[in-house]
């Protein structure tokens, strides 16, 4: 493993960033990971990591699979080691390659399919963990995407019977939150290289 993809993955950086999960991290390594697209995913998961504590505080009893989110989090991208352009610009060929290149290395159907769904939050089969790393996927740089946050808002308003309007100014003060470091995680994720 190289020391760029070792520091994105779990060196000490700045912005501080919680290292990316030991089972992802073996997997980057094992298919020699471009260290930006490791950056990225670890800003990403740092990002659903404070989603899903802000979820948990503010919604207790909203049964949702925490850790889907953040192994959803952390792999969202891993098809982009196949479609290298779409590291520095638009695509998404990376989505279902990612999904069979995680299936094919073992990873359960219910896990892989983030590489798929981090997209399509308008699909009636995602849920909520599908919706939050999708959301974590947006907001890491602070790109707001009202019909996603819409459909978030929808099914945090179902979970308490309180008003959209109020689930709504909540998840809008903790994405303001998360967005005020967007600079600082772009700055990371720029600092390594494509190609190493």
């Amino acid at each position: 493993m190289t020391n760029n993809l070792s520091t994105a993955m779990s060196g000490t950086v700045s912005p501080p960033l919680l290292p990316l999960p030991d089972c992802v991290a073996e997997l980057l390594s094992e298919l020699g990971s471009p260290p930006r697209l490791a950056a990225h995913l670890r800003a990403v998961h740092d990002v659903a990591h404070q989603l899903v504590d802000w979820v948990e505080q503010r919604y207790p009893a909203v049964v949702f699979d925490r850790e889907a989110v953040l192994f959803g989090a952390a792999t969202h991208d891993v098809g982009k080691m196949m479609h290298l352009a779409e590291l520095s610009g638009p695509g998404s060929a990376h989505e279902e390659a990612g999904q069979a290149l995680l299936l094919g290395h073992g990873i359960s159907p219910e896990l892989a399919r983030f590489a798929a769904t981090h997209a399509s939050w308008a699909d009636a089969r995602v849920g909520l963990e599908d919706l939050l790393v999708s959301l974590a996927d947006k907001i890491w740089k602070n790109k707001r995407v009202p019909e996603l946050e819409d459909l978030v808002v929808v099914r945090l308003a179902e979970a308490t019977g309180r008003a959209a309007w109020e689930e709504f100014i909540a998840l809008d003060g903790i994405l303001a939150g998360i967005g005020d470091a967007a600079d600082e995680r772009l700055s990371f994720q720029a600092s390594f290289p494509i190609y190493d």
